[in-house]
């Protein structure tokens, strides 16, 4: 690879943290696709003596780069995201993936078909904590910026995702726990209100 070759990667890539998400951070901006990405990657690493057959740099390379397709289609909620938008996201990864020089290209090649089958432990982990790392996300930030539909989201989002495991599932009830404890909170918050009118 050459140094014109590496530093266009490089700059493609951050891209990431540019584009932001969906989700509102605690300190009331939203977050960008590289912090998920990296937190991500943290979970799945604090997690690996649950996980001690899977291939950890594996993992670890799949939660930093699941997202790369949004580098140039930018993040599309999950509840509006349609299957042309996930077909040329796929497609626009692709090219980019297969203009890699040798032996990335195909390394990240087959990344992503391990990926996107979601057969291998190494893969429905992934995915699993991907999801639960958004929910999470939504409850440090401020609950009244979700929206309607994500009251219930918030609990099912990851769900079945994560029933594989029983580590993960234990992890996303506790994760449902502070979902309802927030929406009680926000209920209880919204009747106060309406009282003191």
């Amino acid at each position: 690879m050459t140094i014109d070759e590496y530093l266009g990667i490089i700059r493609c890539i951050a891209g990431l943290k540019e584009r932001t998400r969906h989700a509102w951070m605690r300190d009331g901006r939203q977050e960008s696709v590289a912090e998920h990405s990296w937190r991500l990657a943290l979970m799945a690493y604090f997690l690996r003596d649950r996980f001690p057959g899977t291939d950890l740099t594996r993992v670890l390379l799949m939660c930093l780069l699941h997202d790369i397709g949004e580098v140039f289609t930018g993040d599309i909620p999950t509840f509006e995201k349609t299957d042309a938008d996930r077909a040329r996201e796929h497609a626009l990864r692709d090219d980019w993936i297969n203009a890699l020089p040798p032996p990335y290209a195909e390394e990240l090649q087959g990344l992503f078909r391990e990926m996107d089958a979601r057969e291998t432990e190494e893969a429905r982990l992934v995915r699993a904590l991907d999801r639960m790392e958004a929910v999470l996300t939504h409850n440090e930030g401020d609950p009244r910026t979700w929206l309607p539909l994500e009251y219930d989201l918030q609990r099912t989002y990851g769900v079945p995702e994560a029933a594989f495991s029983d580590v993960l599932a234990d992890i996303r009830a506790a994760v449902n726990r502070e979902v309802d404890a927030l929406i009680a909170s926000l209920t209880t918050s919204n009747e106060q209100k309406e009282q003191d009118k």
